[in-house]
């Protein structure tokens, strides 16, 4: 079994040294292929990348944090992340339909 932290922001990376779980393997990308049943994958990874990761048998755990508009689209500190509240929070994604409702 497998703790992957699957992040490309420094910032983020610094943030799970200090207050998440140890982890085994780091990746700015994620090859879902990789991933094995019972294997823990943490970030923030788009929902079909999720989706992927929970079909496959691992866990998938989202850093969340209450990110306002003016801190988008720039690189954030951990401290900041700290004090915009991030968190791990487990999640169990998978698609309910294989086509869009009309």
């Amino acid at each position: 079994m497998t703790t992957w932290f699957v992040s490309r922001h420094p910032g983020a990376l610094q943030w799970m040294k200090q207050h998440g779980p140890a982890f085994d393997r780091h990746v700015p990308h994620l090859d879902p292929a990789q991933v094995q049943p019972g294997d823990c994958v943490i970030g923030t990874l788009p929902v079909d990348l999720a989706a992927q990761v929970c079909t496959r048998g691992a866990a998938y755990w989202h850093l969340t944090l209450a990110l306002p508009a003016d801190a988008r689209g720039r690189e954030l500190s951990a401290q900041e992340l700290q004090a915009l509240g991030a968190a791990l929070k487990p999640f169990d994604i998978r698609p309910k339909y294989s086509n869009p409702a009309p």
